[in-house]
């Protein structure tokens, strides 16, 4: 079989999901469509005369950079994680594997329907009681799963992720014009890339990112993997997945809410309702780090604030990190 890019014209598109048996031997394709803004993959959504479903391959870059190198194999680490966390309650909020080609980095997948992921809170600056309480929940199913030795270690991805959270924010030549964001940012990164007491920290906790661990995470829970369609919830996009320690979800999720509401509050509700055993200084800790990186680092968030907003925000992550 010829290798196959999801991106190409209907015809062979069709051609190649028909020799999977992936199409009904009648049905047709009759258009395609992106169902979101992926970031770390091309994500389709084929629409036939019958049904629609999801298509979503990897490649040996970043969708959105291309000139950032990834692991091809992220899309095994997201295929793996919904066939770990499927016999139990998770599987609600997770789409289904309808089919999935290792040779060609390409996962079929249901179609959850008109979803839209949780980006609005940092426009809203809030979010429902309900979906914060369902999306802990979910949060400690993921963590009790136990996939002993047989998850893979994803440590490409990791190292990937390793660079942009814990390294490059913090480089002072990182080739990275703050200004062209928004003025006067690079002004405010100076003093965390300065900061040689708060590096050391940030380093300490970077190298516990890259050592084995025990708990399952989801490694990329924020908003942007959060999908609500009518009364559903789903989460989505674990292609960073890996065997860690939970309070690096947990101090994602948090440096999220705390960067959408400017409210530290999150990070002990967080804490509080979680349903498994947390350090909460190191949840601290890796939420002030993922503020640092989404603010002053290359993976910027639609997050409309003015100069002095972020500056606060900056001003809580390093007390987050430091105590």
């Amino acid at each position: 079989m010829t290798t196959i890019d999801i991106s190409t014209p209907l015809p062979e598109l069709q051609e190649y999901l028909r020799e999977r048996e992936w199409l009904n031997s009648q049905e047709k394709i009759t258009s395609v469509e992106k169902p979101g803004e992926g970031n770390m993959n091309v994500v389709l959504r084929v629409v036939t005369d019958q049904r629609s479903f999801i298509l979503k391959q990897s490649r040996p870059y970043v969708q959105k950079y291309p000139e950032i190198e990834a692991p091809v194999e992220r899309i095994a680490v997201e295929k793996n994680f919904y066939q770990a966390v499927r016999d139990n309650a998770v599987n609600a909020h997770i789409p289904n594997i309808l089919g999935y080609d290792s040779a060609e980095n390409l996962l079929f997948l249901e179609d959850l329907g008109l979803c839209e992921d949780l980006v609005s809170i940092y426009r809203q600056r809030a979010i429902p009681a309900r979906e914060l309480d369902r999306l802990i929940f979910i949060l400690g199913l993921i963590h009790r799963k136990n996939v002993k030795d047989d998850f893979p270690d994803n440590l490409e991805m990791r190292q990937l992720n390793h660079q942009h959270i814990f390294v490059l924010p913090f480089l002072d030549d990182n080739g990275l014009d703050l200004d062209d964001v928004q003025p006067g940012l690079q002004k405010l990164s100076v003093p965390f890339k300065t900061d040689v007491a708060l590096k050391s920290v940030v380093d300490r906790i970077g190298k516990k990112y890259l050592s084995p661990g025990t708990i399952l995470l989801h490694g990329d829970y924020y908003p942007g993997s959060w999908m609500t369609e009518a009364d559903n919830l789903y989460v989505i996009d674990p292609e960073f997945a890996f065997p860690g320690f939970a309070e690096f979800d947990l101090g994602v999720m948090a440096a999220h809410l705390i960067m959408a509401t400017g409210k530290k509050r999150y990070l002990s509700q967080i804490h509080d309702r979680y349903q498994g055993e947390a350090d909460k200084k190191l949840m601290s800790q890796v939420a002030g780090i993922e503020i640092i990186r989404r603010l002053i680092g290359l993976a910027q968030l639609p997050l409309e604030r003015d100069i002095d907003e972020k500056r606060k925000l900056l001003k809580k992550a390093r007390r987050l990190i430091m105590g």
